[in-house]
């Protein structure tokens, strides 16, 4: 961007010291563009998922590599701006933007690279799900990723990270074997088991609170590529018949075998029948990757005729992506979930209730069954809640200008009804922008005073702390800089 462009952009003298002629000298230092607001690339670089975002960055950087990230990094510190970092950009609290600060646009990093011998993927923090899936399935092996195939990989796998495949292997986190990471002090670094294990300790579930990851070393697992999946759904008014069913599924589910309730109205897809389109439906979500599909999945068969059946063998890159179309860009979404013991008698009622009334054509209810692996890893991190068993909660979801204020409602009002069955935590990766600081400390039980530690020790003046922030131990160097207390 020349400084002709900048000056034009409306953005010079926005900072103590920021000037035409230091953001020139930056793009100069730059192997990746450097963007401001009518820049060609600018409008798909500040887009994220969640339309309830607002912010907008006063720049935008797309690196190439770990050294150009390194330079934003120093370049934002010394200039005292807001650094956001996007990877996927599918974080429902928008922390990809910050109004008026820097943002780190990472999808020019978008490479995989994969170790079939070792089992081992190398993969860019400008990732989505889906081209490593696409990558490590080539080989018949898969990493431990989410539900959604256009997720960012980076941000989804540093707030832990669930999916498919977490009962058998864990928590996507649980699975980092590397890290190249840039830290607040604009230090490249590797951090692994072996080296700097404390940073590598805390990346492992703490959010982006450590440094700009360059580069993620996952493990993989033999998986696919064509397992037993999909989605069956049968008329609410058979709630509590599914619910149950549900309930004794998970009760007796091998590892290989993850299952998710879902309560919403049928969209009118081609699979559904047309007189059930919008229609209020409770639907069961499976994945079994292993060999005995037909034995553990009978309970479902046990309900009989479903209003429609895409359970049966596909490719597992295929299931990873059957939920793409319930979250498209744009839209605006609104979450409230919790971790959950077990599922005890009272709780299904009260979730099938609040279900039911939330229903509306965007929006849908889950339980998702997490136990297994991930109760049991000594050394995975920094996740928090591990005696989570279940994670359930509301989504509500409109279309921008229409108006949501009964959906934000139902769903604040169904959450609330759950949480005496809560853990006491949550998933970090599903607060929302207004969810506080106690909220976020609460995501991490357990874990949250080592987290403060060690970022007392990486960025003690908190410069990465757009994002559920964890605030360094000890009071801030830089107070001047810190945004408002949420």
């Amino acid at each position: 961007m020349s400084t002709r462009m900048f000056e034009a952009a409306g953005l010079g003298g926005g900072r103590i010291g920021l000037t035409s002629a230091r953001i020139e000298q930056l793009s100069t230092r730059l192997e990746g563009p450097l963007l401001a607001a009518g820049d060609e690339g600018w409008d798909e670089a500040v887009l994220v998922w969640n339309a309830m975002v607002t912010a907008t960055p006063m720049l935008v950087v797309q690196p190439v590599s770990a050294q150009d990230v390194a330079t934003v990094v120093r370049f934002a510190a010394d200039q005292g701006l807001l650094l956001s970092v996007k990877g996927g950009g599918h974080n429902i609290a928008g922390t990809a933007l910050a109004d008026g600060g820097l943002t780190l646009d990472m999808s020019r990093m978008r490479e995989v690279t994969v170790d079939p011998a070792a089992r081992l993927a190398h993969v860019g923090p400008g990732c989505l799900l889906q081209d490593v899936d696409r990558a490590t399935q080539r080989h018949g092996l898969a990493a431990v990723l989410g539900f959604v195939s256009e997720t960012g990989v980076a941000g989804l796998t540093l707030g832990g990270g669930f999916g498919y495949l977490t009962r058998r292997f864990g928590w996507a986190a649980d699975n980092l074997e590397e890290v190249e990471i840039v830290t607040a002090d604009g230090r490249i670094r590797t951090a692994s088991r072996a080296e700097n294990p404390d940073l590598f300790w805390a990346l492992r579930g703490g959010g982006g609170n450590f440094g700009v990851v360059t580069r993620f070393t996952f493990r993989l697992h033999e998986v696919g590529p064509v397992i037993t999946g999909g989605l069956a759904a049968w008329s609410a008014d058979r709630v509590d018949e599914v619910l149950a069913t549900y309930r004794e599924l998970t009760a007796s589910a091998p590892r290989e075998l993850t299952a998710v309730a879902i309560i919403r109205l049928a969209p009118p897809a081609p699979f559904v029948p047309d007189q059930w389109h919008l229609k209020p439906v409770a639907g069961l979500l499976v994945c079994h990757s292993g060999t005995n599909a037909e034995a553990d999945l009978a309970p479902l068969r046990a309900l009989g005729e479903p209003i429609f059946n895409l359970i049966g063998a596909k490719p597992y890159a295929v299931q990873q992506s059957m939920l793409d179309a319930m979250e498209p860009k744009g839209l605006n979404q609104y979450w409230k979930a919790e971790f959950l013991p077990h599922l005890p008698d009272e709780y299904l009622p009260t979730f099938r209730d609040a279900a039911l009334d939330l229903a509306s054509p965007l929006s849908f209810s889950v339980i998702f069954h997490l136990a297994g692996a991930l109760n049991e890893v000594d050394d995975g991190g920094a996740v928090g809640n591990r005696e989570a068993r279940f994670i359930s909660g509301f989504s509500g979801v409109w279309p921008p200008h229409a108006d949501g204020d009964r959906i934000v409602g139902a769903v604040r009002k169904g959450w609330e009804q759950i949480r005496p069955f809560s853990t006491g935590g949550n998933y970090v990766n599903f607060q929302l922008a207004e969810d506080d600081a106690n909220r976020t400390a609460d995501a991490y039980r357990g874990t949250y005073e080592r987290l403060q530690q060690i970022k007392a020790r990486y960025d003690p003046d908190n410069l990465l702390r757009v994002n559920r922030n964890i605030r360094p131990s000890g009071p801030p160097t830089h107070e001047s800089h810190e945004p408002p207390l949420e």
